[in-house]
């Protein structure tokens, strides 16, 4: 399978939380899911288009920069005059991070249903929505217009969706439906599985395919990914890493699904699914060795120098 990835969502600017000389500092890195997401895939050396709205700050003009230089379209993104960009101050337990957003407007909630351009995603071969910019009335109008894009013939993109639920921001479950409905691809979290429906991993699999998803990855930490097509499941481990930050580890899995995705279509059988899923959950354990989210994002060499036995 050949083409391009469109992936639509939000971009923001990541305060993160660390010290220097013994006081609390926060310090500024590009992120946003999607955004992370859309980066991933290019670092694996695939095409793809980011549809997100930015602020006319410099901070956004840094997050469409960060873009330009890894290899991301840009042309479907629109900025907001008199906008400035969304700050997330991120916080960690351990490795684990927490979010508080900051922004009003939000920067990332201004693409409207007019600015998709349907020609960019119906020649797409994969088309990611999610995240919690989907709380956001016009960019929820444009994701369902390109959601419902299909070529004359009735084919469209593959199509891949993550709730990546942030409850700070606020859970619509309807919304998770609605899209996982006609999904090819279900990603989420277990804290995702449990902020949803206060299901188990394995529960929300079988609601998300009794809904009309083709297949569910469940992302369980270290412990891997719980796979489901079908009636069936298989765990996927994780590998052995010796973790910092695993900001935007859940971004990494995704964006190597896509990438699976692009480069060898979309899988027919469970087998298939989770062998495209455990090179995603190597992504991303690569990911958690390093700080940050879209700047860790990791090249195919990168993976095959650091797990030598994975088969990439």
């Amino acid at each position: 399978m050949t083409g391009y990835g469109v992936v639509l969502g939000e971009a923001l600017i990541d305060l993160l939380e660390s010290t220097a000389d013994g006081e609390v500092v926060y310090r500024p890195a590009v992120g946003g899911a999607p955004f992370n997401v859309a980066v991933g895939i290019a670092r694996l050396d695939t095409p793809v288009h980011f549809l997100g709205s930015f602020g006319d700050d410099p901070f956004g003009a840094r997050l469409l920069d960060f873009l330009d230089k890894a290899g991301v379209g840009t042309a479907g993104t629109v900025t907001a005059p008199g906008v400035t960009t969304t700050l997330a101050v991120t916080t960690f337990q351990g490795h684990e991070p927490s979010f508080r957003f900051y922004g009003d407007p939000p920067s990332y909630g201004l693409l409207d249903a007019p600015d998709v351009d349907e020609s960019l995603v119906a020649g797409a071969s994969l088309l990611y929505c999610g995240s919690m910019c989907l709380l956001a009335p016009r960019v929820l109008a444009a994701a369902r217009r390109a959601w419902s894009v299909r070529r004359p013939d009735g084919a469209g993109p593959v199509r891949v969706f993550d709730p990546n639920v942030r409850p700070v921001v606020g859970v619509n479950p309807d919304v998770v439906a609605e899209f996982a409905a006609t999904a090819d691809l279900v990603k989420l979290s277990s804290a995702d599985a449990t902020a949803l429906w206060g299901d188990s991993p394995q529960a929300a699999a079988r609601r998300l395919l009794t809904l009309g998803a083709k297949a569910v990855v469940v992302t369980l930490g270290a412990q891997g990914a719980l796979v489901a097509v079908g009636s069936s499941t298989v765990l996927v481990p994780a590998p052995p890493i010796a973790p910092l930050d695993t900001t935007g580890a859940g971004d990494a899995t995704m964006a190597g699904l896509s990438w699976g995705i692009l480069t060898h279509g979309r899988p027919a059988d469970l087998g298939t699914w989770a062998t495209l899923t455990r090179v995603a959950v190597h992504v991303a354990g690569l990911v958690c060795e390093s700080p940050g989210g879209a700047v860790a994002m990791p090249t195919v060499a990168d993976l095959r120098a650091r797990f030598v036995d994975l088969a990439v």
